[in-house]
C-alpha cells in the first residue's frame, strides 16, 4: 500500500468529530471488530443449523465455530480485498476456510456451504443491530424512568408555557416532563418492535435457497415436499441459532428490516432531540429554569472561563439533526433492482452503522441528562411574573366574552396588555381602570383571576394520567453465542 504523501496513514475511526457517540457502549457494539464478529457468528450459526439437520457433520460445525473469532482475522486486509469483490464476505470466507482447515482439514469444505455473501452479511448485520438496539432500548428505559420521576415530583410546579418563543399561558413543569416521557416511551416501543422483527437472511445466490437444497440432497433432485420441509427446518434452525426472527421470504432485495430500523432510529433521535431542544431553551442565562447535571470540567469554554455550556443537550441535538439524513438514505435503498442490487445494498452499510452509533450515543446521553436534570421552581415562578399576569389574559377574555362580546373582550385584553407593556406596569393596574372590566369584577376578584398559578387547566391531572397509563417496554435477556 502506498504511504500517504502527508506522512500519515490514518487509523481507526476514533470519534474525534462525533463526540455524541465517542466512548459509548453502542460505539463498541457496532465497531468494525464487533461487526466482523457478527459475520463470523452468522457463519458459525449456519454451520450449526445445518449440522442440527444432518447436512453438515457435527465436527465440522464445531471446527467452524472454534475458528469464528474476530481476533484471528485482519480487518484491514479484508477491507482491501473487498475492493476486488465489492463486499467483505468473500475474503472473509476464504480466510475462515483457511483457519478451519488448519484446525480440521475435513471441516473446511463445509464453511459457507450453499450460502452467499448477502446471507452472511445481512444476518451478521441484523445480529449487530439487535445488540445495538438492545443498548438503545435500555437507555431509553432509563431516560423514561428519570423523566417519570421529574413529572410526578413537579406535576404542580407552575411555569410559563411558551409558544413561538414567547410566554403563552401557564403550564406545569410536570406536564412538560410528562410530554418528554411520552415521546421516549414511543421511541422505546418503536425500537423494541424493530429489534424483535430483525430477521435472518437465508436465500442463497438469488433468493431461491437452491444452493442450500442442493447441498442437502446432492445425489438427486429432492421433490417439492422434501425441499419445502428442509427449507422450513433450516430457516427455523438458523433463526434459533442467531436469536433472530424468521422471515416469510428471503429479503435480499426486500429491505424492510433495514428501513424499519432506520425509521425507529430517526424517531428516537427526534424524540430525544425534542427533550434536548427544550432543555437548551430552559438553561439560557436569562431563563435558567433548569440546569444540566454538573460534572467537574464539563461545559467549559476555550475562551470564557465563566461558562458552563449545556453539553449533553448539545450532543443529543447534534445526533437528532444527523440521523434523519442517514435514515432517508436507508429508506431510499428500498428501491433495489433485481434479486440483488449493484450498489444499493452496499450503500446501506455505513449509513446504518452511523445511524446506530449516533442514536445510541444520543440515548445514553439522554439518560444521563434526564437523571441529573435539575429544575428551579423559584426561577420558574420569577419568570412567570415577568409579564405582570398577561399570561392569563386568555382567562379574563373568556370570562368577559359572555358580558361584552367575544371580539370586544379579546380586543380589550389585547389593548390592555399593550398599554401595560408601554407603561411598564402590571396588567391589573390597567384593568382596574377600565369600566368594561370593573363593572363585572372587583379588584379582589381580578387579583385572584390574574394569579397565574391558578390557571394551569388540567395540567396536573394530565400528568398523572400520562404516568398512570404508561406501559413499560420489556427488555429481553441478553443473547449469547454458543461456544463449542
Amino acid at each position: 500500500m502506498t504511504r500517504s504523501t502527508t506522512g500519515f496513514d490514518g487509523g481507526p475511526d476514533a470519534g474525534l468529530f462525533s463526540p455524541v457517540r465517542a466512548g459509548t457502549p453502542v460505539e463498541e457494539a457496532v465497531s468494525e471488530t464487533a461487526w466482523l464478529q457478527c459475520l463470523l457468528d452468522a457463519e458459525a450459526a449456519l454451520a450449526r443449523a445445518q449440522a442440527a439437520l444432518g447436512t453438515v457433520p457435527a465436527h465440522a460445525a464445531r471446527a467452524i465455530t472454534r475458528a469464528a473469532r474476530a481476533e484471528l482475522f485482519d480487518p484491514r486486509a479484508l477491507a482491501v480485498q473487498a475492493r476486488e469483490t465489492a463486499n467483505p464476505v468473500v475474503g472473509l470466507v476464504r480466510a475462515l476456510t483457511a483457519a478451519v482447515a488448519a484446525d480440521d482439514p475435513q471441516a473446511a469444505e463445509y464453511v459457507h456451504r450453499g450460502s452467499t455473501s448477502q446471507d452472511v452479511l445481512d444476518t451478521g448485520t441484523m445480529m449487530m443491530c439487535r445488540r445495538a438496539l438492545d443498548l438503545i432500548l435500555g437507555d431509553l428505559q432509563r431516560t423514561a424512568a428519570a423523566l417519570a420521576v421529574l413529572a410526578g415530583r413537579h406535576r404542580g410546579t407552575v411555569m410559563a408555557g411558551r409558544t413561538l418563543a414567547l410566554h403563552a399561558v401557564p403550564t406545569t413543569f410536570g406536564l412538560k416532563a410528562a410530554g418528554w416521557h411520552r415521546l421516549v416511551l414511543d421511541a422505546a416501543t418503536r425500537i423494541a418492535a424493530a429489534r424483535d422483527a430483525l430477521p435472518v437472511s437465508l436465500g442463497g445466490a438469488a433468493g431461491t435457497l437452491a444452493g442450500y437444497l442442493q447441498f442437502a440432497a446432492p445425489d438427486a433432485d429432492a421433490d417439492a415436499a422434501t425441499a419445502g420441509t428442509y427449507r422450513e427446518r433450516l430457516v427455523d434452525a438458523f433463526a434459533a441459532e442467531t436469536h433472530l426472527a424468521r422471515p416469510v421470504l428471503p429479503w435480499h432485495a426486500l429491505r424492510t428490516p433495514v428501513a424499519d430500523t432506520a425509521s425507529a432510529l430517526a424517531f428516537t433521535t427526534g424524540a430525544l432531540g425534542k427533550l434536548a431542544a427544550d432543555v437548551q431553551v430552559l438553561v439560557r442565562t436569562e431563563i435558567a429554569e433548569v440546569a444540566e447535571p454538573a460534572v467537574a470540567g464539563r461545559g467549559g469554554s476555550s475562551a470564557m472561563p465563566h461558562k458552563r455550556n449545556p453539553v449533553l443537550s448539545t450532543l443529543i441535538r447534534s445526533a437528532a439533526l444527523q440521523v434523519p439524513l442517514l435514515t432517508a438514505g436507508l429508506t431510499q435503498c428500498l428501491v433495489a433492482e433485481d434479486e440483488r442490487s449493484a450498489g444499493v445494498w452496499h450503500a446501506e452499510w455505513l449509513l446504518l452503522r452511523e445511524a446506530l452509533r449516533l442514536a445510541g450515543g444520543a440515548a445514553v446521553t439522554a439518560a444521563e441528562l434526564a437523571e441529573g436534570l435539575t429544575p428551579d421552581p423559584a426561577r420558574m415562578r420569577h419568570n412567570l411574573d415577568l409579564t405582570g399576569s398577561q399570561v392569563v389574559s386568555e382567562r379574563l377574555a373568556a370570562l368577559l366574552a359572555p358580558r361584552i362580546g367575544r371580539a370586544r373582550a379579546k380586543d380589550l385584553l389585547a389593548q390592555a396588555s399593550h398599554t401595560a407593556d408601554l407603561r411598564r406596569i402590571s396588567l391589573l393596574e390597567v384593568l382596574r381602570t377600565l369600566p368594561d372590566v370593573t363593572a363585572h369584577h372587583s379588584v379582589e376578584e381580578l387579583e385572584h383571576l390574574l394569579d397565574p398559578t391558578a390557571y394551569v387547566g388540567d395540567a396536573p391531572a394530565l400528568t398523572a394520567r400520562a404516568l398512570d397509563t404508561a406501559v413499560p417496554v420489556r427488555t429481553p435477556p441478553p443473547t449469547t453465542t454458543p461456544t463449542l
